[in-house]
């Protein structure tokens, strides 16, 4: 198990003397004691293996070979998820079966983004008063990755993957509290062909992070987290070199279920769907509206569901498991102190409890009715709990999902195409879903408006972040 830092192709201890202990949230055992931690001398020598790799090698391969070494890495992804897998799981809790999901898309990230290498065409202008004018797209070069804990390999993947096939170069921090998965992601790097210096994993907390986000050498960065810290990577890129930022944060996200919904599908994705990773997503609806004509029958069948999947609960290693404890004990209290507010501020309909007398595991909870100025209905709790609301009409649905400061993911649940159409062009949201809740799909852009986020991730989209244009234009007269 690799547990030092990935600078130039090479692991190395931390010059900052620093480590962490990584601890099983299944039962608070110790998975690792000696996780090296990057101080600014760290910081500042991967940030110079990346920008020599950039002017030097790196910089003279053709677009042919960046997508043969981008494939060599996914299919040593596909073939080694089995051995590293368990180390996520046993880090940060997540179950084995998420974890290899979010190792196959790491991997298809990869795929995905080899296959535009040779496709990031130019654009030309007709002559004008003798000027002709041509634009050429070249890769931004040094960038910095920060992702956070509930994802950390497929932010891994959606971020580098887009940056080296436009042949920039990558240093790349994790949380603290799921660093294992990623630091051994560093062997592979190097076996797959990539030469010294393009990618580099760092582990680190949030100083990692902001010296990453001030330094003067790095040109783009790429922020995965709360809205808190992406705001200071915001301001520290401004008050440094003012460096490109992409930034997707949290959500708060709505989800509008009418009385001509197919309501077996509208149940599954608020139950399973919305329990996924233990509820510890960003793109989680957990401000659902209910039509008030079928509201008591829905409430009623996801109380079911819910109390059902309390059976689920349990190792994040056992096959069987389908909720697994949250991350660490800092986010379990959170998750509990929402819960016991939640209680004066709405009608807990079932869970609010801790699960069993040992690990960091939440019994899956409904409120319903909450109050407008709540604080389980209007921050994100980022674990298993979600809160219902009634509306009668599509205005006041409308009206009620669009009152957040949050803008990343909404869904829609009817069987009117035309409503629907007519719903998802007024929701304020980077992505809308209808009759399904958020899924991701390589070639489609993420991310979200207002307090979510700034720019995109995934697709055309998310590669054009790593490119600069660069107008030429020819006097034809001379």
């Amino acid at each position: 198990m690799h547990t030092q830092l990935f600078i130039n192709n090479e692991y190395v201890d931390a010059k900052s003397g620093e480590t962490i202990s990584v601890y099983n949230p299944h039962d608070e055992s110790l998975v690792a004691d000696n996780v090296q931690i990057a101080g600014q001398a760290d910081v500042d020598a991967a940030v110079a293996a990346a920008r020599a790799a950039f002017k030097g090698e790196w910089a003279t391969w053709k677009p042919k070979q960046r997508s043969q070494v981008m494939r060599n890495f996914a299919d040593l992804l596909d073939k080694r998820a089995s051995e590293i897998a368990p180390l996520e799981a046993m880090s940060m809790g997540q179950p084995l079966s998420v974890v290899h999901m979010m190792l196959s898309m790491t991997a298809d990230a990869f795929k995905y983004y080899s296959g535009w290498t040779d496709k990031i065409a130019g654009e030309q202008f007709p002559e004008e008063d003798g000027i002709y004018n041509i634009v050429q797209y070249e890769p931004v070069g040094v960038c910095a990755g920060i992702g956070a804990w509930n994802g950390s390999a497929i932010f891994f993947g959606f971020k580098i993957a887009a940056a080296v096939a436009t042949g920039c170069t990558f240093i790349y921090k994790g949380s603290e509290k799921s660093p294992l998965l990623l630091l051994q992601l560093g062997a592979l790097v190097k076996e797959a062909g990539f030469p010294p210096g393009v990618i580099n994993i760092i582990s680190g907390d949030g100083r990692a992070g902001s010296m990453l986000a001030s330094h003067m050498d790095i040109n783009k960065i790429s922020f995965t987290g709360s809205v808190f810290a992406g705001k200071k990577v915001q301001e520290l890129a401004a008050k440094s070199n003012l460096k490109r930022v992409v930034l997707e944060l949290g959500g708060k996200s709505p989800s509008l279920i009418f009385p001509d919904a197919d309501i077996e599908n509208a149940l599954v994705h608020h139950s399973q769907n919305f329990l996924f990773n233990t509820g510890q997503a960003c793109i989680a609806a957990s401000r659902t509206f209910v039509h008030e004509d079928i509201a008591d029958e829905f409430i009623k069948q996801l109380k079911g569901r819910y109390e059902q999947f309390t059976h689920t609960i349990g190792s994040p290693m056992d096959p069987k498991t389908f909720l697994g404890p949250l991350v660490d004990g800092k986010q379990f209290e959170r998750v509990m102190n929402f819960i016991e507010i939640g209680k004066g501020e709405a009608e807990l309909v079932t869970g609010g409890k801790r699960h069993g007398t040992t690990g960091f595991y939440v019994e899956p909870t409904i409120f319903l009715n909450p109050k407008d100025d709540a604080q389980i209905y209007r921050e994100e709790i980022f674990g298993p709990v979600i809160t219902i609301r009634t509306f009668k009409t599509e205005e006041e649905a409308i009206k009620m999902a669009n009152d957040t400061s949050y803008g990343l993911s909404s869904c829609v649940f009817t069987a009117s195409t035309s409503r629907a159409l007519r719903i998802a062009r007024q929701l304020e949201a980077g992505m809308v879903n209808i009759n399904t809740s958020q899924t991701f799909a390589m070639h489609a852009p993420f991310g979200g408006s207002k307090q979510s986020g700034l720019g995109r991730e995934g697709g055309r989209q998310g590669m054009m972040h790593y490119l600069e244009a660069k107008t030429i234009s020819i006097n034809m007269r001379v």
